[in-house]
């Protein structure tokens, strides 16, 4: 017997869609606030994140409206700072959210047989941790 539902499933894949479209936003914001000469090749990488994230919001879209759900519209709110090195630690713990999330999701796709599912998620859990990747480089962590 399965832990979780198809319909509570499509719940949470609602909620991580709300949070890529926050994401997108929360990149864009950042490129464009982020000071310092030091941040002008990370400006240019959160415009990458941006984009990538709308790629995201798009998957999860169709495989929400695919599992019989109507894909949200709710945007959680973004977080922003007037300081450059607290904008990037909080574009990074989104990303350590989001890549717990995401495994999350792998292994309850994969509980329900929803393996086309559970495939797209790993393709969007691999950008994530790239993402997080290029933000502890830009953090020297």
């Amino acid at each position: 017997m399965a832990n979780i539902t198809k319909e509570k499933l499509v719940e949470l894949l609602n909620r991580d869609l709300g949070l890529e479209y926050t994401a997108m936003i929360q990149y864009t914001q950042h490129q464009g606030v982020l000071k310092g000469a030091m941040y002008q090749s990370m400006q240019k990488e959160l415009i990458i994140h941006a984009q990538e994230e709308l790629q995201h919001a798009t998957i999860l879209a169709g495989q929400i409206d695919y599992l019989g759900g109507v894909p949200t519209v709710d945007v959680p709110p973004a977080k922003i700072s007037g300081d450059s090195v607290t904008m990037l630690q909080q574009d990074l713990d989104g990303e350590n959210d989001a890549i717990a999330r995401y495994i999350a999701r792998v292994r309850q796709a994969e509980e329900l047989d929803l393996y086309h599912l559970a495939q797209q998620l790993r393709l969007i859990l691999a950008v994530e941790q790239e993402h997080a990747m290029d933000l502890e480089q830009a953090l020297g962590k």
